[in-house]
């Protein structure tokens, strides 16, 4: 069951769009840090006393150390006009109006996919990876990411995301299902991804939850299988799916230590056959998918010439090449499926 704390408001940390982060001064005296998303619940000030849900943090949970304010006690009412009509976290306290994308461009989601390649990844980190192998093979190209709602629901908290903006390395986001916050809101990752293609006008597309997997170390239990379906749905749109394998040399967890489980699992519950860059050489071995041959860039170089940092489970890319390797050759494969294409118009 959740649980609620009065904060004050010490200092402003950070605004960015739909985000606002805090140092506040917990009820018995101690310091913390908290967020608010400001699409949500509005915008707060020093001095300014805020109700927090602290269950995360309370539970040790990966949430970054981080309460969520839940309500700004400073004021009476809170109006923040939607576009249209289409909630998302409908049926809770905080359900809004977020609008949706299919309405204002419904030959969007209709249209194929037209051969676009669409990297489906089981982790956020993997994204950015994604995102650098894929500039890095196809300048000039354009990569769209659509976010799932698997974990975290609000775009603003990926800080990944808002520093690949920054570097032009995404053409834009679309926000899936109850996740929002997006350039473009979609019902449906089948609709977003359509929203991406002949909206964003994107070459290809990376798909994956935000920030926050959570796994319970069974085999289905775990919001990476949601991968499962968005291949087959890619594949069922006109896209050409690409699996963006997790591998580890150091991951403590043996489930995740050279192939992890996810991968096994999610080809167990799959339709198509999708393609995965053979990096590491394992991939040639492996049912369910073709290999094609990919020479990863050192990532370690990408971050650098990007003023980037990644980590995947506290894990930065020195700690587990591997990992980093497989996602930016996931996004080089990307490209060179890319160049299939004639490139689109801006």
């Amino acid at each position: 069951m959740p649980r609620f704390q009065t904060v004050e408001v010490t200092e402003v940390l950070e605004e960015r769009s739909g985000l606002q982060r805090f140092a506040v001064r917990m009820a018995d005296g101690t310091t913390a840090r908290a967020y608010a998303l400001t699409d949500l619940v509005g915008t707060a000030q020093v001095g300014e006393k805020l109700v927090c849900n602290t269950t995360a943090v309370d539970l040790s949970l990966g949430t970054g150390g981080w309460h969520v304010v839940h309500w700004n006690l400073s004021r009476s009412e809170l109006d923040l006009p939607g576009p249209d009509h289409i909630m998302k976290l409908r049926y809770t306290s905080l359900q809004a109006d977020v609008g949706t994308s299919e309405l204002e461009h419904p030959e969007a989601t209709d249209r194929p996919l037209g051969g676009r390649p669409v990297v489906v990844c089981t982790v956020h980190s993997q994204m950015a990876m994604v995102a650098l192998g894929f500039a890095h093979a196809a300048p000039g190209r354009r990569l769209a990411y659509v976010m799932t709602d698997g974990a975290a629901l609000p775009l603003a908290l990926s800080d990944l995301v808002a520093r690949l903006r920054e570097r032009k390395l995404l053409a834009g986001s679309v926000t899936a299902g109850h996740a929002f916050g997006g350039d473009l809101e979609a019902v449906t990752p089948a609709a977003a991804m359509g929203l991406a293609a002949h909206v964003l006008d994107a070459d290809a597309i990376v798909v994956s939850m935000g920030p926050g997997v959570v796994g319970t170390g069974t085999a289905l239990g775990t919001t990476a299988v949601e991968a499962a379906g968005l291949l087959d749905t890619a594949a069922a749109r006109g896209g050409v799916p690409v699996l963006c394998g997790r591998f580890s040399e150091g991951d403590p967890r043996p489930r995740h230590r050279g192939m992890s489980h996810h991968v096994s699992t999610v080809l167990d519950l799959i339709g198509c056959r999708p393609l995965m860059a053979a990096v590491p050489d394992v991939v040639s071995s492996l049912e369910g998918v073709e290999p094609r041959a990919v020479v990863p860039a050192d990532p370690r170089e990408l971050l650098d010439r990007h003023d980037l940092e990644v980590t995947t489970m506290g894990r930065r890319c020195e700690e587990d090449l591997v990992f980093f390797e497989a996602a930016t050759a996931a996004g080089q494969l990307a490209a060179a499926l890319s160049s299939d294409r004639p490139p689109t118009s801006t």
